[in-house]
């Protein structure tokens, strides 16, 4: 019969070092914070809507959503305190030492804020072909008439369909009367 095996000593040498907490952390959990108070004190503040029968009323989800973003960030803020920190990333095609890709990003929020600027003026048909299109054009794709088409098709549905399915109407912008 053996004997069990005797716990080695750990060394100071090769004890582990010890948690350090990620304190840019806080960041998210300020934000979250902010914006479930500003959904709570939105909702608040609605009416109470257009049907008298509606059992759940448009405050709801505007308050349940800010609610559970208050109770993550004090969650969230408690596990920072305690040193709960997250995995590094180690996916299998990530580089975590390169550079980002800050012309992508920055064409990617000119493009954004050029559909905010003209979506009035051109209509979500044309607008979101600009925007579905160029997207894929500045992500890489490099078939434009394709990019073109789908953007189209994708910009001329999802206007239909909020228009004919949802009944909200997107602005039209030139086209008004054709479409």
């Amino acid at each position: 019969m053996t004997a069990p095996a005797e716990p080695s000593a750990v060394s100071a040498d090769t004890a582990p070092a010890p948690k350090r907490r990620d304190y840019a952390q806080f960041i998210v959990c300020a934000v979250m914070a902010v914006v479930g108070v500003f959904l709570i004190v939105d909702a608040l503040s609605l009416s109470e809507g257009f049907a008298k029968v509606d059992p759940v009323g448009p405050r709801l989800f505007p308050l349940v959503i800010g609610g559970g973003l208050l109770v993550f960030a004090v969650v969230l803020a408690v596990a920072i305190l305690r040193g709960s920190t997250g995995e590094a990333d180690s996916g299998e095609d990530v580089d975590p030492d390169s550079p980002g890709d800050w012309k992508t990003v920055g064409l990617l929020v000119g493009l954004f804020v050029v559909t905010i600027a003209l979506v009035d003026f051109l209509g979500w048909a044309i607008i979101g072909t600009v925007l579905f299109a160029g997207a894929a054009t500045i992500l890489g794709s490099r078939h434009w008439v394709r990019n073109i088409a789908i953007g189209a098709v994708l910009g001329f549905g999802s206007f239909y369909a909020f228009y004919i399915g949802l009944g909200i109407p997107l602005p039209a912008g030139i086209l008004d009367g054709i479409l």
